[in-house]
């Protein structure tokens, strides 16, 4: 990994060419460099995170003038809840995985002796653009060597000093490996966000990984194939079946682990005849994590009626924009809807297409409602917080995509690869083929990959 200052167009045209090279190295030496990766990071922890406690001291007094938001300054902490410990393990995680790079998953006898493979391969160059979240240099390093992609990182300036010092020590071990070393680079130079959205001659995919107004503005901005995802804006159907504990413990861990980040759960709709039964349960655990509920008339009159005086208090009337609203915080929308048809309708009207969830002992509904919900993930009885790329045994992610094509959810290493068709002959011409007089059929025979 290099920090360059070099000009957009010639840290991405580097960044080129060390993909090539990169491309053609071994599974053996792509691993060593995460070997060498991990070992380094391990040795310099004390300082990283020192770097990292300047920086979270510069993001709270930003936040205190209105400058920065609670949530960012959250995930610019590196040494809360296990982050530097699970940060070390992707890299090791990733390095067990099997290599992506020359999988073949078709073979086709096109005629004797001219066989068609579709084989994986790197994308090329990823333009990595991050707000906050200092783990992410490891992540994508570890990711794109593995994968044999080039990357340029581009953070905010929150977290200056934490990606210098993380990236001064991936560059130092990246020195004793075969991975070229402007094969990762972390751009320092202010301000050039628009002119490398430009150089799509250089750069394959974009990767935005913070706010969803950096995400939207990126996506805006460039011809380059963009990656991942503007809002976080996941729900919880709780259909009357659904058993009341069961319910509690998933809503409150979808909601309270982590309640800043994009997998954590922003609105729960409730079946009208679990308000009065389920519902009250479900309140209660959640005001005992300081949950503030905004509930529409229905599911507040409910509560109110069953919730002691002190419970209620604590609740408040809901907007309609609450329901298009990604909080990322301790503010959960509440809704009644008449049953599963009308769960499935606001969802797919106002969700963003991340992780939606359906709490119910019935199958036959559960299957129903992850056929019917768009969106990357859909799970049963399952917490929101499962969208996550180790949770999901990727090793780590580059980010979560809600994108239609190519890849969905938390994107690993299969993700960070296309494929290309290599066709091997003997000479094979296109002229003899066809139909009619002394033309010859192909065989098209599928072979086993």
């Amino acid at each position: 990994m290099s920090l360059t200052s070099s000009s957009p167009a010639e840290a991405a045209k580097q960044a080129k060419t060390a993909s090539h090279v990169l491309a053609t190295l071994p599974t053996s030496a792509r691993n060593d460099a995460l070997t060498a990766i991990h070992a380094g990071l391990a040795a310099a922890r004390d300082d990283i995170l020192a770097a990292n406690a300047r920086d979270l001291e510069g993001a709270r007094v930003a936040a205190e003038h209105g400058q920065l938001s609670q949530s960012l300054v959250s995930r610019l902490d590196l040494g809360k809840k296990g982050k530097w410990e699970d940060m070390l393990k992707g890299i090791l995680d990733v390095r067990e995985l099997e290599d992506p790079v020359g999988k073949v998953d078709l073979r086709t006898l096109l005629d004797d002796g001219l066989e068609l493979t579709r084989v994986s391969c790197p994308i090329g160059v990823l333009l990595i653009i991050f707000e906050a979240r200092p783990e992410v240099i490891a992540n994508i390093a570890s990711l794109a060597v593995k994968s044999g992609n080039a990357a340029i990182l581009k953070g905010g300036k929150e977290s200056t000093e934490s990606f210098i010092a993380i990236s001064k020590v991936i560059s130092a071990a990246l020195e004793k490996t075969k991975v070229p070393n402007n094969a990762i680079q972390l751009v320092t130079t202010r301000d050039v966000i628009p002119q490398l959205l430009e150089l799509d001659q250089y750069i394959d995919l974009v990767v935005p990984r913070g706010s969803n107004e950096l995400v939207r503005s990126i996506k805006s901005g460039t011809k380059i194939p963009v990656l991942g995802h503007a809002d976080g804006l996941c729900s919880v159907f709780l259909e009357q079946s659904a058993e009341p504990k069961t319910a509690a413990d998933v809503i409150v861990d979808s909601k309270t682990s982590y309640p800043a980040a994009c997998n954590s759960l922003e609105t729960l709709l409730v079946q009208e005849s679990a308000i009065e039964t389920t519902l009250p349960v479900v309140a209660e655990a959640l005001i005992a994590k300081e949950v503030v509920l905004r509930c529409d008339p229905k599911t507040k009159s409910a509560l109110a009626s069953r919730l002691s005086s002190e419970l209620s208090s604590k609740l408040q009337d809901a907007k309609d924009v609450d329901y298009d609203t990604e909080f990322l915080s301790l503010t959960l929308a509440v809704k009644a809807v008449s049953g599963i048809d009308e769960a499935i309708s606001h969802i797919n009207t106002h969700g963003s297409k991340h992780t939606d969830v359906i709490l119910t002992s019935s199958s036959e509904l559960a299957e129903q409602f992850m056929s019917s919900i768009d969106a990357a993930g859909v799970y049963w009885n399952s917490s929101t917080r499962f969208a996550d790329g180790m949770r999901y045994g990727f090793g780590t992610e580059v980010g979560i995509s809600t994108n239609m094509i190519h890849s969905r959810g938390p994107v690993g290493l299969e993700g960070l690869t296309i494929y290309k068709y290599k066709l091997r002959g003997q000479g094979h011409v296109t002229a003899v083929y066809g139909e009619g007089d002394g033309k010859k059929p192909f065989k098209h025979q599928k072979l086993d990959p």
